[in-house]
C-alpha cells in the first residue's frame, strides 16, 4: 500500500512538473540573404505550446509600435499569395515560406509565443534581399566649370550590399588623380585642364548583376587658342589664296578676320568660312579671291569668348607662279568660263617665267 502511495506522488509529480514546464521557441531559422524574386522559407520549432498561441510577425525596429501580424497557429492571417504557412507536428515546427521576395519583405520576423497579453517568448530571424545596384538622384549628372578651378564631382549608389563606387574616363583615360580606375564617392580635381573635358563614368557595384553607371558630361571653359599652320603664303596676281587657322575655345568663340585693322566680310574680294570639327575646335578660312596688289600683306583672325582673346596672322605675298590649289580650284565659286580664263593665265605665267630665265641665261 505504501508503494502505492509514492508510485502516485510520483505520477502527480511529474504530471504537476509537465504542466508548470514553460514554453520555449527551441530553434530560429538563421539570417537569410535571398535575390529579388527568390522563395525563403523561415522555420520556428516550438516546446510546451499545448495551450498557446504561436505567432508569426514581421517587426520594424525602427518604428517600435509598428508591427504586421502574418499568422498565428496554423493559419495565415495576411492574405498575400506569395506567403505560405505549414506546421509540422513531429517537431513542432511553424514553416513561414515567401516566394518571389521583394525589396520590401526585408526586415526582421518574429516568432512568438503568446503567454499573456502582457507576456510572450519571442525569437526571431532577419532576411535580407539583395538588390542590384542603383545611382542616386543626388549624384552628379553634369559639370560646366572654367579652367583652373578646384571641382568635385559625387557619385552616391544604393542597393544591397552596399555597393561599391569607382571612376573612370572615356576610352579608358588617365583620370586628373593619376591612373585608369578612382575609388571613392567623390571625385576631386585641385585645378582642372582643358585636356580634362569629356565623359567620366561613376560606376556601382555590389555583386548582384552587372552593376550600372552614370555618364558625366564634364565641360571645361577655356580661353581661346589659335594656331596658323601656315604663317607665310604666296599667291600669283589674279588668283586665289586660302588663309586658314584652327581654333580651340570653349563655349564657342566670335571669329572674325582683319586686314589692316579693318574686319573683312564676304563680298566680291572675300570668301569667310568657318567648320566646327567639335564642339571645342573650329576651323576657320579666308579665301581671297582674284589677288591684287593691295590685298597683299598681314591678315589676322582673332578668336574671342568670354574667358579671353587670341589672334594668329598670315602673310600673303607675292609669288610669280601660282600656287595650285587653289588656283585650280577657283571653279568652286565660279564658273566654267572662270575655269578657261583661269587655266589659260596659269599657263601664259609659266611660259613667261621659263622664257624670262631662260633670257637671263
Amino acid at each position: 500500500m505504501a508503494a502505492l502511495n509514492i508510485v502516485l506522488c510520483i505520477a502527480t509529480f511529474i504530471q504537476f512538473s509537465i504542466a508548470q514546464r514553460s514554453p520555449t521557441i527551441s530553434y530560429i531559422t538563421q539570417t537569410q540573404i535571398k535575390d529579388i524574386g527568390g522563395t525563403v522559407e523561415l522555420s520556428c520549432s516550438v516546446q510546451y505550446t499545448q495551450d498557446y498561441s504561436v505567432i508569426w510577425m514581421k517587426v520594424d525596429k525602427n518604428q517600435n509600435s509598428y508591427s504586421l501580424p502574418i499568422s498565428t497557429g496554423s493559419s495565415l492571417i495576411l492574405h498575400d499569395s506569395r506567403f505560405s504557412l505549414r506546421y509540422d507536428p513531429s517537431s513542432s515546427t511553424y514553416l513561414l515560406q515567401i516566394k518571389d521576395i521583394q525589396e520590401t519583405d526585408a526586415g526582421y520576423y518574429q516568432c512568438q509565443i503568446l503567454i499573456s497579453p502582457s507576456n510572450r517568448v519571442t525569437a526571431e530571424v532577419e532576411l535580407q534581399v539583395r538588390r542590384p545596384p542603383f545611382i542616386s538622384d543626388n549624384s552628379t549628372r553634369s559639370i560646366v566649370v572654367s579652367e583652373g578651378e578646384a571641382v568635385e564631382m559625387e557619385c552616391y549608389a544604393g542597393g544591397y550590399p552596399s555597393p561599391r563606387i569607382s571612376w573612370r574616363r572615356e576610352n579608358n583615360a588617365i583620370l586628373p588623380t593619376g591612373g585608369s580606375i578612382y575609388r571613392g564617392n567623390i571625385l576631386k580635381i585641385k585645378s582642372i585642364r582643358k585636356e580634362d573635358r569629356g565623359t567620366y563614368y561613376c560606376v556601382a557595384e555590389n555583386g548582384v548583376g552587372r552593376g550600372t553607371k552614370r555618364n558625366i558630361a564634364v565641360e571645361v571653359e577655356f580661353a581661346p587658342v589659335v594656331v596658323v599652320p601656315r604663317p607665310r603664303l604666296g599667291q600669283a596676281l589674279q588668283f586665289d589664296m586660302d588663309l586658314e587657322c584652327h581654333v580651340e575655345a570653349y563655349p564657342p568663340p566670335a571669329i572674325t578676320w582683319e586686314k589692316d585693322e579693318v574686319t573683312l566680310s564676304n563680298n566680291q574680294h572675300y570668301r569667310i568660312s568657318h567648320f566646327a570639327v567639335a564642339d571645342e575646335f573650329t576651323d576657320t578660312t579666308l579665301r581671297v579671291i582674284t589677288i591684287e596688289k593691295r590685298q597683299y600683306g598681314q591678315y589676322t583672325c582673332k578668336a574671342a569668348n568670354k574667358l579671353g582673346t587670341m589672334e594668329g596672322r598670315v602673310e600673303l605675298f607675292e609669288s610669280i607662279i601660282p600656287v595650285c590649289p587653289p588656283a585650280c580650284g577657283s571653279a568652286r565659286y565660279a564658273g566654267a568660263a572662270t575655269i578657261s580664263t583661269s587655266t589659260a593665265a596659269l599657263f601664259i605665267t609659266i611660259l613667261i617665267f621659263i622664257f624670262r630665265n631662260f633670257r637671263s641665261q
